[in-house]
């Protein structure tokens, strides 16, 4: 659902059932539609069921699951909604593509 840009770097990985919702209606106006951008940064890893809400960045090397706020670059994020579990060491080793 995308009522604003869904952008998508290079080498990104998507398992099933991937959700974009770059839009939302206001709670007081429900006809009136929010929107803002979603942005998925190099080498990100989006796992099978993730969901990723408007105005969201996924980092450059970061991992995630139900996403509802950035995720920081080389940081695996899990739960609903996604926190932080670890940050990935050695950044550096990470092959692209």
């Amino acid at each position: 659902m995308s009522s604003d840009q869904i952008t998508i770097e290079d080498n990104v990985k998507m398992a099933a059932n991937c959700q974009f919702l770059a839009n939302n209606h206001d709670l007081h106006d429900r006809e009136k539609l929010l929107c803002a951008p979603i942005i998925i940064k190099n080498n990100a890893w989006l796992e099978a069921g993730i969901t990723i809400l408007a105005g969201v960045t996924i980092g450059d090397n970061a991992v995630g699951a139900i996403v509802t706020k950035d995720v920081a670059p080389n940081t695996v994020v899990a739960g609903i909604p996604a926190k932080v579990i670890t940050k990935i060491p050695y950044p550096e080793k990470i092959q692209q593509g």
